[in-house]
């Protein structure tokens, strides 16, 4: 039997408010690091409950748009509100703990033979990735590229040919797991570090330690602000 006149899905109320501010920032022109208007009053000009509101608030902010600061308000990150819409975060946040599940089993073992039989034209490889990276934090950026680099040439170090076919197999999936920890507020910091800690495990050839350390930088990966946030119901 034809669905075609199932009912239709009716806007969240939190989704028409998410709405209302990115055409606010639009028109008013606001940039990164201006402040909106708290929730009280947000609630009251928008007619709705705060409890939306704060909804609203929560999913950008989950996006990497906002910055709550607790008994400071909220601050625009970006020069707008373009944010996702919810059904995709929705559903990235249910394949997110598969991703994370798959990367810290793959990537400890290749962390543990890049230890083994990493060579001199590796080790390079993984220094110019941070070099990379420290560029990019430095210039104000999350440091994506740098750390897609740096685990890349980890993959390549382990000189695996089965394990790197692994990696590009889900080398999507990765990649929006990337950008979810690096969007959390002081991540490309501690990534970075993570990042020389496993790096100085494969030059010293400690393979267990190298796993270690990549056990504990994917762990911390999966420490994202989207695993704790619930879509919710209309509110």
């Amino acid at each position: 039997m034809s669905d075609a006149l199932r009912p239709m899905a009716r806007p969240r109320l939190y989704e028409q408010v998410l709405d209302r501010l990115r055409h606010h920032v639009a028109e008013g022109g606001l940039r990164a690091g201006d402040r909106l208007p708290p929730e009280r009053e947000l609630a009251g000009r928008l007619g709705v409950s705060r409890a939306s509101v704060k909804q609203a608030i929560v999913v950008l902010e989950v996006q990497g748009l906002v910055e709550v600061r607790h008994g400071g308000g909220t601050y625009l990150v970006r020069d707008s509100l373009d944010a996702e819409p919810v059904e995709q975060l929705v559903e990235r946040k249910r394949r997110l703990p598969d991703v994370l599940e798959a990367r810290e089993a793959l990537e400890t073992k290749l962390a543990e033979l890049a230890a083994e039989r990493r060579t001199p034209e590796d080790l390079a490889a993984m220094r110019a990735a941070l070099d990379h990276m420290a560029a990019e934090i430095e210039a104000g950026e999350p440091g994506v590229e740098g750390d897609r680099l740096f685990h890349a040439a980890v993959t390549a170090a382990a000189h695996s040919a089965l394990l790197a076919e692994f990696m590009r197999s889900i080398a999507e999936q990765i990649t929006e797991s990337r950008n979810e920890s690096l969007r959390q507020p002081g991540r490309p910091h501690r990534s970075l570090t993570q990042h020389r800690a496993i790096l100085v495990a494969i030059e010293e050839r400690r393979g267990k330690t190298a796993a270690t350390a990549m056990r504990r930088h994917v762990r911390t990966v999966a420490k994202v602000r989207l695993l704790d946030w619930n879509p919710g119901d209309d509110v």
